[in-house]
């Protein structure tokens, strides 16, 4: 019995966690339960998998600490959107906690100060993105050392069509409809920008560096095929399934076992799978996050917060969707040339870059 820790288990990550927890139960034990703010739903929660330990985010940082030391987790999910789910990373694989990452933060922000911490303490750090949780696992069956090339596929989010002109006018309610996932509105913007996909490049660069492999996006509006890898020989290989959270999920949780998950099985027959180039001069914050992943100062941490507040300043209807680039791009010019040290450079360039954004804005 793997005793699981839930951080964000209201979101889309956590209640997809909770769905193999429920259908898995002589597999997994919940041991503890974060949510942001919704107390009702985390106490309902907590009666149905007879969890004792619960947090709230008004807690703060001290009571993720807190809820690790009373839930003795054997791994925790870690489905907390943006920079707030950093230190959360790091105080579970300080612990020496197994981590099922899907928090894009953890690595584009402080990933090589997180990586010295797992390789000190021991712990397991598994990507629950669908995209790196594939390039994980076709790594594993290929070895690192026979991969030269990743490449990484993406919807094209909803305006994957639409011509150039047309993205000054739309709207945060057009940018909702992502024709394949579900997901929170800060990410379903992201897909409909490409910053997500850049922010994978970015994780990919950071999580697969020791293959030396390139990497390159695909554009695949069915997300069928969650990423691919390219052996030295030329051959591609690939991950397939339905576009289900659930699957890497339950990969992470049961890692390095393959268990059957009772989910949906994928079918060839009957199904189509188109691929295209991306649109990187109409959606410009792919080769921006492309270009921050190639350095090693503090580029990635500040196409991150610059995103972040462009994004939901998008959201809330303060700007327009090309703005959101246009924020980045002014952020991105300024020197962030020095690596951080520790995690207060790390969060003294988050701050930089969200003031920059700001003012941008």
């Amino acid at each position: 019995m793997k005793k699981i820790l839930v951080l964000g288990s209201t979101g889309s990550i956590g209640t997809s966690a909770l769905d193999l927890a429920r259908r898995h139960k002589d597999r997994f034990a919940v041991a503890g339960l974060q949510a942001n703010s919704s107390k009702e739903e985390l106490r309902s929660l907590a009666a149905e998998f007879n969890c004792p330990s619960t947090l709230t985010s008004q807690d703060g940082v001290d009571g993720i600490a807190r809820l690790l030391d009373a839930a003795k987790p054997d791994i925790v999910v870690n489905g907390i959107a943006g920079a707030a789910g950093l230190l959360p990373s790091k105080m579970a694989v300080e612990r020496g906690i197994d981590l099922a990452l899907a928090n894009k933060e953890t690595v584009v922000m402080a990933w090589p100060l997180i990586k010295a911490e797992a390789k000190k303490s021991g712990a397991q750090i598994i990507p629950v993105d669908s995209e790196h949780s594939a390039i994980f696992n076709l790594i594993h069956f290929c070895g690192a050392k026979n991969i030269s090339e990743i490449v990484i596929t993406a919807s094209g989010g909803p305006f994957r069509s639409l011509p150039r002109e047309r993205l000054e006018s739309v709207t945060i309610d057009d940018a909702l409809k992502h024709p394949t996932w579900k997901m929170g509105k800060k990410i379903t913007v992201d897909s409909a920008t490409l910053a997500n996909k850049g922010l994978e490049v970015i994780e990919a660069r950071r999580l697969f560096e020791e293959s030396g492999a390139e990497i390159s996006v695909v554009v695949h509006p069915e997300s069928l095929i969650h990423s691919l890898v390219r052996t030295s020989d030329g051959i591609l290989y690939a991950q397939i399934s339905e576009p289900d959270m659930r699957h890497p999920i339950m990969g992470a949780l049961c890692w390095p076992e393959y268990v059957e998950s009772g989910l949906e099985k994928f079918s060839l027959a009957g199904r189509s799978m188109s691929f295209f180039e991306p649109r990187r001069d109409d959606f410009p914050l792919l080769a921006i996050a492309e270009d921050a992943a190639k350095k090693r100062g503090a580029e990635t941490i500040a196409f991150n917060a610059a995103d972040e507040v462009a994004a939901h300043a998008f959201i809330d209807k303060k700007i327009k969707f090309l703005d959101i680039a246009r924020a980045v791009q002014k952020t991105l010019a300024a020197d962030w040339s020095q690596a951080p040290r520790d995690f207060d450079d790390v969060f003294e360039a988050d701050k930089k870059a969200r003031s920059i954004a700001e003012a941008a804005l």
